[in-house]
């Protein structure tokens, strides 16, 4: 599905990222660990065309992808969530969702936003309130479901938990098994809360100072006899 090849990258001169090979499959969710500054989000970035690629090449679905605008990449399917400003703070709930269905024609953006109410159904009340006024749970839903409206079918997830409460916390980790269960997504997601990511996950990456420390399935990482050194980046 996504394909990362010998990827160098980082911001203008600053390297963050060395030879880094990844491969995310399809309809599944691949988590990447690592301790802070290691990397994670710059990969996400780079994939989504906001770092700087130095060398390397990124392939979707079999095609390169290296040097598209970000926002052509939307339309190709590919979706890149940050942390924070993800929404329209100062637009309603349903405008978002409008939004989101810009180059759809006014057919296809009813039937996205019901597939997006259906996967986010507590969405529905708040639908005449500013997205600024949502809980930072709430705005996460939203953020996620204007890319479905998008028709992405690629999520990349960065750091959706952070902050919110704990059963905030688990509801998004719900829903993104949902998503990949009952939407088929693609799923590559960086998470702060590294053991619960890696139990909801199918495959793992382990970045250390830019580079890849471990590859494979996210339950052998999580079994790891150095599991706690290693997400801390402690390599013997």
């Amino acid at each position: 599905m996504l394909k990362v090849e010998n990827l160098n990258a980082g911001y203008k001169e600053l390297h963050i990222l060395f030879d880094v090979n990844a491969k995310i499959e399809k309809k599944k969710v691949t988590t990447i660990v690592g301790p802070n500054g290691s990397g994670k989000s710059t990969l996400l970035k780079a994939i989504f065309g906001l770092a700087t690629i130095h060398s390397g090449k990124v392939y979707l679905n079999g095609s390169e992808i290296t040097r598209v605008p970000a926002h052509e990449k939307t339309k190709l399917g590919l979706a890149y969530l940050p942390q924070t400003d993800n929404v329209f703070a100062n637009l309603t709930v349903e405008e978002n969702l409008k939004i989101a269905g810009y180059t759809l024609n006014e057919e296809e953006v009813d039937e996205r936003i019901a597939i997006a109410l259906d996967a986010f159904p507590e969405l529905e009340r708040f639908m005449k309130r500013k997205a600024g006024t949502l809980s930072g749970g709430e705005r996460q839903f939203l953020a996620i479901a204007t890319a479905l409206v998008r028709k992405a079918y690629v999520l990349m997830l960065d750091e959706p938990t952070a902050q919110l409460a704990p059963k905030f916390a688990e509801l998004i980790f719900e829903r993104i098994l949902d998503l990949r269960d009952r939407y088929h997504l693609t799923i590559l997601l960086v998470e702060q809360n590294v053991q619960r990511a890696l139990e909801i996950s199918d495959n793992a990456y382990l970045l250390i100072s830019g580079r890849v420390a471990f590859e494979g399935k996210a339950r052998d990482l999580l079994e790891h006899e150095k599991f706690e050194k290693l997400v801390i980046g402690i390599v013997d």
